[in-house]
């Protein structure tokens, strides 16, 4: 399986990682804010990349999602703690809300896989305005570390990331839920249907 530019963009994103955790640990916005923007920009040209030049893979399915997570759970954990970041501090039980969600999700989809064979588990529209907001919200509070006056607003982005990630995380359970009821319906009409004809 050959690395593709996409799946090297995937690997940096990943490697930018560590240095954005210190970044936040040694109360460097900018410098943190400068490494997230650059990460943003790796996610957005290896998705425009494998698409134009048709350089999609089943490595890169896997790589682009974990770099984006790990990105977005370690910006969650780091910029939580109490004095790392000079700006607005992200509630310990939104960042739990996050990565709760995060959780969640892969226990859903594994178990629709292991239990029904499903294979895909395509994100909502409220999931990916919720992944949006996420972004947004981390983006804002490491620039409230550099502009004072942005903090009530960051405060309140992050309230509301809170609401679209419960919301987001119910209709997964509800969407569960329902594939799980049609397949059991058309199991059930398969099985009935060599009876119907026999009759």
């Amino acid at each position: 399986m050959s690395l593709t530019i996409p799946n090297l963009l995937s690997l940096f994103r990943m490697g930018l990682v560590p240095f954005f955790i210190i970044a936040v640990i040694d109360g460097q916005p900018r410098r943190a804010l400068l490494l997230f923007v650059v990460a943003g920009v790796t996610d957005a040209l290896d998705g425009a990349i494998a698409r134009i030049w048709k350089q999609q893979s089943l490595l890169g399915a896997y790589l682009d999602p974990i770099a984006d997570k790990l990105l977005l759970t370690s910006a969650y954990v780091a910029l939580a703690f109490p004095s790392l970041n000079p700006g607005t501090q992200i509630p310990v039980w939104v960042t739990v809300l996050v990565i709760a969600r995060d959780v969640l999700i892969l226990v859903m989809a594994l178990v629709l896989f292991l239990a029904l064979g499903i294979k895909s588990f395509p994100p909502t529209v409220i999931s990916k305005v919720t992944t949006v907001a996420q972004v947004a919200a981390v983006a804002v509070v490491l620039v409230s570390g550099l502009v004072e006056d942005l903090e009530p607003f960051a405060l309140g982005l992050v309230y509301v990331v809170a609401g679209l990630t419960v919301i987001s995380g119910l209709d997964y359970i509800v969407r569960t839920n329902r594939m799980v009821g049609e397949r059991a319906r058309h199991e059930g009409a398969a099985a009935s249907s060599p009876t119907d004809s026999a009759s």
